[in-house]
């Protein structure tokens, strides 16, 4: 009887805690698009990332974003460190230490390092290591997760995302299961040291690159599996509309190579239940309680797609085997290979861009 009584017990507590704790996020209702297949078609599953090579250095956490310059790769850490190493990784220095999180990096036309740090705002390192802090906030609304940052030919502007204005570094599931549209598409003038809105209420806004002669920009919107272009000239400039959608997962960076194709970091394959529950509000505030307590429901697996300039596949690649390097959150192309970072591994890693698109 006694056993029966602390079973009841702590089914009581269990439903209590699923019910009625306390949170935050107020689940909107929508309707996420049938998943594609991965069974067949252009995403099919495949093993194509297996056996990625290691480039750098080893013990660095959360490589996330990438630069090549001189053969030398720079990247943001998750301890606020931006730092350059050699490919073969015995050389490292330290750049800056930005006190935050360096998610995007991007080079100025004028010398400068621009870093999109998701809790510091978007930042700029000069040649003498002076870390300045361009903007913070855009009409009136601070950034909450700033995330990935383009810069243009011109070295006019800069264009990059806020994740969210509500959710901020740490809390993207929440955000994503939240589906609340408070992520940004935003503009820095270098000139004028104004930000103006591009686009708004976009689902999680994370990745950002610039399109062919800089005449579209584009942002990854994580949380409804898509990717959506601003027009910037020509006849549509001033306009929106989507790039690709309905993606097999959870779009995070973004890369042009310069001249016929962009590389997309998908963190992991959709979640069936997310997908299932995302017009019941009250079922996914369940869902968050229990995440409180359980691991995320998402699939580990390496997935990297490669698009033209049409926003059609052209490179599927894949690997869910066991020891995976994944999630890749970063994908790009550098003379004859593609390298890949990550938010939670511990190093960076490369493949033959021959080999990514065979």
């Amino acid at each position: 009887m006694k056993l029966r009584h602390l079973i009841l017990l702590l089914v009581f507590f269990v439903l209590a805690f699923l019910l009625l704790m306390p949170t935050r996020v107020e689940p909107v209702a929508w309707t996420p698009p049938p998943a594609p297949s991965m069974t067949d078609g252009p995403y099919a599953d495949n093993q194509r990332l297996r056996g990625l090579r290691q480039v750098g250095p080893s013990g660095i956490e959360g490589p996330e974003a990438l630069l090549l310059e001189d053969d030398k790769l720079i990247t943001g850490l998750h301890d606020g460190r931006v730092i350059r190493t050699s490919l073969d990784g015995h050389q490292r220095k330290v750049l800056t230490d930005t006190g935050g999180r360096p998610l995007g990096l991007a080079r100025h036309p004028n010398g400068l390092l621009v870093i999109a740090d998701a809790v510091k705002g978007l930042l700029s390192l000069d040649a003498q290591g002076r870390l300045v802090a361009l903007t913070t906030e855009a009409n009136g609304l601070p950034f909450g997760f700033t995330d990935d940052v383009a810069i243009d030919k011109s070295g006019h502007y800069a264009y990059f995302s806020d994740a969210s204005s509500r959710w901020g570094y740490g809390h993207d599931g929440e955000a994503i299961i939240e589906h609340g549209g408070d992520g940004r598409l935003l503009r820095y003038d270098f000139q004028t040291g104004k930000t103006s809105v591009l686009l708004d209420r976009l689902e999680f806004a994370n990745g950002v690159t610039l399109g062919p002669d800089d005449a579209y920009v584009l942002v990854n919107e994580t949380g409804a599996y898509r990717i959506s272009r601003y027009w910037l000239t020509g006849p549509n400039a001033g306009t929106h509309d989507l790039f690709i959608d309905n993606l097999p997962g959870l779009p995070d960076n973004l890369a042009f190579n310069g001249r016929d194709r962009f590389w997309v970091a998908l963190y992991a394959p959709r979640n069936p239940l997310l997908d299932r529950t995302a017009g019941h509000p009250f079922v996914r505030k369940v869902i968050v309680r229990a995440l409180t307590v359980l691991p995320k429901p998402l699939e580990k697996r390496a997935f990297v797609l490669g698009l033209d300039l049409d926003g059609k596949v052209i490179a599927n690649l894949q690997d869910a085997s066991a020891g995976n390097y994944s999630p890749i959150t970063t994908a790009r192309e550098y003379g004859d290979w593609l390298y890949f970072g990550s938010l939670k591994a511990s190093h960076m890693t490369r493949m033959p861009l021959g080999a990514a698109l065979k």
